[in-house]
């Protein structure tokens, strides 16, 4: 059974930092990208932060490279996002997603979700 995990959410004051992190199982954790993606009320699902199969690869939205950090440990299955200088803007429910694309089928699989609110 597929599973992604997402733990380290939370409330957060401005300029503070938060590590998710993405536990996997249930599937060949190295052969995929992870990525992070998040989804603030009333707003489309966007693509945080991408990170390749063997970790040498990494991808930001410009709203928030400088501040994020993506990274995985393909020997505990894990994948984390460090966030540092928090903005009310990062406010929203944040999502591990896995992707493997092979003879053009594409495997996809999300977490639950981790909810990150960034508020005095």
């Amino acid at each position: 059974q597929v599973q992604l995990v997402e733990s380290g959410g939370g409330l957060v004051q401005p300029g503070g930092s938060l590590r998710l992190s993405c536990v996997a199982s249930g599937f060949t954790f190295s052969k995929y990208d992870m990525n992070w993606y998040r989804q603030a009320p009333g707003k489309e699902r966007e693509l945080v932060a991408s990170i390749s199969s063997t970790g040498g690869r990494t991808n930001y939205a410009d709203s928030v490279k400088g501040r994020f950090t993506i990274s995985r440990d393909n020997a505990k299955n894990t994948v984390d996002l460090e966030m540092n200088s928090l903005k009310p803007d990062d406010t929203a429910v944040y999502y591990c997603n896995a992707l493997w694309t092979a003879w053009s089928v594409v495997y996809r699989y999300w977490g639950q979700g981790t909810q990150v609110t960034v508020s005095s």
